[in-house]
């Protein structure tokens, strides 16, 4: 109801009741979308010569989900791989997801995600072959990460976010004194700093050294998405710039596939878990944390938030590629052969079948756009300031043929990429090439820096962001989940100049009523902000 509120107040024009139609009808066919939205080997092309991906080339053996519907038509594989080798390797991962890159890094190493291995098939040595070399993607040093390692499970998710949400309603039983004890009793925030601490990880991993990473999720639908977006937002500057952000979601989320109609609990499924929303406010934590890094505002985070919430675009109302496809009419020259478990969505008409999330200009008014942009971003971190794409110099090359498994914050040596020649085992190897028990990112780093002595040592990349996760570096989202209770919206950063005037008249006065409290002696404290912030906790 608060979004539905906010909505009809900030647009007089604009009503929630959908999209007007004389606004989508003047923008659909000619229109061309503000943010490519993946649907053809044009576009996907044109992303990876922007990432400059040179080993991989797009494939077309998807283009009529004849392999799987929750997979987008189009995606990257290595270059000397053929379509036909594709086709097989896909069939021995879960649900036909193999490995397939999701990120190109400007240094020289690869973000790659897949589904869990199909374990029970019996492939033969050229199947095997063709997965190991996929997942190589012509490195040397090949980490195998293990995604839900240390992460919630997706019914831990829903049950925290529905008891965050319940707390947070203007008639939550909690009492005051124990909100706080509450909020933690959630679980919500510890989930966030999982996720951020992983994410962190898997930064280090992929920046430090030239190498395959490789995300691995049974379904590959939902932590895989969030750990691979949030390694590109702390890795490279282009991904924390609007457009640069927009396009990560619909790469990372909307074209591979995510499932938003049942995560969301649209259809009522039982396995609702906002994968999306927690991700949403993984990307808010961050921007509190290093404000001047991000072009985009909390106020563009909440926009989006709102609009998976309350969807009026296909983007966040289908659960696959292909659902949303042919809801607005692409694929009707030839017939679709895969289609498992379709379950059509409730229709109805305030939904336009031809616009995207990212029409913002024809659901919202020019004031509230202006505010999608941070005032305190530094354009000093643009992308093209940041690292010469062509001299990955910060990089070094891995040890020969060396296989990693990523699990509880340490890096692990395995015998074999492929599980079905014989079980994954422990090499043979000297004690220092042994990983010590990772505790936190920073600790990670100065493992991967500075082991062992032949594969050199770095300094920290520019333009990586390591977040803090510990104890209140992790915040509660105030103005996104408690914008129901205005009396906490009090003392929020307002987005405009007379907003902020009223603020600081507002800061001024309870100023005015706490001095009295305030001791002599503390008087020369009150302006330390770490006395403040001590105080304030």
């Amino acid at each position: 109801m608060a979004i539905v509120q906010a909505r009809a107040q900030n647009s007089q024009v604009q009503q929630y009741a959908g999209i007007p139609l004389s606004k989508a009808g003047q923008s659909s066919g000619s229109r061309k979308p503000p943010v490519p939205l993946l649907e053809t080997s044009e576009d996907w092309e044109a992303e990876r010569k922007k990432q400059g991906a040179r080993g991989w080339r797009v494939s077309t053996v998807n283009e009529r989900f004849d392999i799987a519907t929750s997979l987008p038509r189009y995606f990257w594989v290595p270059k000397r791989t053929l379509d036909s080798e594709v086709r097989r390797a896909f069939g021995h991962f879960h649900q036909g997801r193999g490995p397939r890159l999701s990120w190109h890094h400007p240094g020289g190493s690869d973000l790659l995600r897949c589904g869990g291995f199909y374990t029970a098939s019996d492939p033969n040595k050229e199947d095997i072959r063709a997965v190991e070399s996929m997942l190589q993607a012509g490195h040397s040093d090949v980490v195998l990460v293990d995604t839900v390692d240390e992460l919630p499970s997706l019914a831990d998710v829903q049950l925290a976010h529905l008891r965050l949400r319940a707390l947070c309603l203007p008639d939550s039983s909690a009492a005051e004194e124990k909100w706080l004890s509450a909020l933690e009793g959630t679980r919500w925030l510890d989930y966030v700093r999982s996720c951020l601490r992983k994410a962190s990880d898997i930064s280090v991993l992929v920046t430090s050294r030239v190498r395959s990473v490789v995300l691995q999720e049974r379904g590959d639908r939902d932590f895989n998405g969030l750990l691979s977006s949030l390694v590109q937002l702390l890795s490279v500057p282009e991904a924390r710039t609007l457009l640069g952000f927009q396009s990560l979601v619909q790469r990372e989320w909307v074209a591979a596939g995510h499932p938003f109609l049942t995560r969301l609990g649209v259809t009522g499924a039982s396995e609702e878990a906002p994968v999306f929303l927690l991700f949403l406010d993984c990307v808010w934590q961050l921007l509190q944390q290093f404000p001047a890094e991000f072009e985009f505002s909390e106020f563009f985070l909440l926009a989006l938030h709102d609009s998976a919430r309350v969807p009026d675009t296909l983007t966040f109302l289908r659960d696959t590629p292909w659902e949303r496809g042919k809801q607005g009419g692409q694929f009707n020259s030839y017939t679709q052969i895969y289609n498992p478990g379709y379950c059509q969505p409730p229709a109805g008409n305030s939904v336009n079948s031809q616009l995207s999330v990212w029409d913002w200009d024809l659901r919202y008014n020019s004031e509230q756009i202006l505010q999608f942009h941070n005032p305190g971003y530094d354009p000093e971190h643009c992308p093209d300031s940041w690292l010469p794409r062509q001299q990955p110099s910060f990089m070094v090359p891995g040890p020969p043929s060396s296989v990693w498994l990523f699990s509880r914050g340490a890096l692990t040596p395995l015998n074999q990429l492929c599980p079905w020649r014989d079980n994954p085992s422990l090499l043979a190897v000297s004690s220092r090439w042994l990983p010590r028990a990772a505790i936190s990112s920073e600790s990670l780093a100065d493992q991967e820096w500075g082991l062992p002595s032949h594969w050199g040592a770095c300094p920290l990349p520019p333009g990586l962001l390591l977040p803090g996760y510990l104890g209140p570096q992790i915040r509660l989202w105030r103005r996104c989940y408690l914008r129901g209770r205005p009396e906490v919206q009090k003392g929020l950063s307002a987005p405009t100049i007379s907003g902020l005037q009223d603020e600081l008249s507002h800061l001024q006065e309870l100023l005015r009523k706490w001095t009295p409290r305030i001791s002599p002696e503390d008087h020369s404290k009150k302006r330390d902000p770490n006395t403040i912030l001590s105080q304030s906790r």
